[in-house]
């Protein structure tokens, strides 16, 4: 829209001086209004071209910054996982999640059918197998974040703060809740410094190729869900590191 009005106004203000010119300047002053005007038009260039390339690099920007925090919320992700595997439950407390990686340790466990036989009355019996779990050793839950920075992980990138988690239950079916876990940073933090106009137009993004709302999020208080709201295309690296 701002370009589409630099364009119209460019064009009345080239009609009228061409106007103004034609009737009101003396020849021998014509060379003087034509380096204004090839300064003029130099300067709606400017402004055109600027204009255009401002969502573009708002867009290459967001990215960057978008990817440098989605980092930080899947390292966290990874924790709680971890935290809920080892102790049944999430935790809102970010400073003990990195103590709980430093210290904690996953059980290896085996399963194994065992048969036994069991008696069905009137003197009758059946052999049948029951699974048991055996634990057959530990693993240090440090291991699976070997390479990651996860003692710094509670820093949102480019900003002084700190991500929050908040947890609590779902009901699944009637009567069985379900922990979960939600950690959310505003984007107009991420954002900050940036065009206020096109912040405000990410805020109310849709989906799609881009992150929907006015968050950036990964878990929910609403559902049992671990994922992010970011699209696919922030995992792709992820996925060629498995590979």
């Amino acid at each position: 829209m701002i370009t589409i009005l630099i364009i119209v106004a460019g064009i009345i203000v080239t009609f009228l001086l061409a106007y103004a010119i034609v009737n009101f300047v003396p020849r021998k002053l014509h060379w003087i209004i034509s380096i204004f005007l090839i300064a003029i038009a130099a300067f709606l260039v400017y402004k055109i071209n600027f204009e255009i390339q401002k969502p573009i690099n708002f867009n290459k920007e967001k990215k960057v910054r978008y990817a440098k925090v989605i980092e930080q919320l899947k390292m966290l992700r990874d924790a709680e996982v971890a935290h809920k595997k080892v102790t049944g439950t999430y935790t809102s407390d970010a400073e003990g999640l990195i103590q709980f990686i430093d210290t904690a340790k996953f059980a290896l466990t085996q399963t194994r059918n065992v048969p036994q036989t069991i008696n069905v009355g009137g003197g009758i019996t059946k052999e049948i197998e029951i699974r048991v779990v055996d634990t057959i050793g530990y693993e240090d839950v440090k291991a699976q974040f070997a390479g990651k920075d996860y003692k710094n992980m509670l820093e949102i990138p480019g900003t002084t703060e700190k991500f929050k988690i908040e947890v609590g239950e779902v009901e699944k079916i009637a009567g069985l809740k379900a922990p979960v876990f939600e950690i959310k940073v505003d984007k107009g933090l991420i954002l900050e410094g940036m065009d206020i106009n096109l912040v405000k137009q990410e805020k109310e993004a849709i989906g799609g190729e881009e992150i929907r709302g006015e968050f950036l999020r990964v878990g929910s208080l609403g559902e049992v869900s671990e994922d992010g709201n970011w699209p696919p295309f922030y995992d792709k690296g992820d996925k060629k590191n498995k590979e």
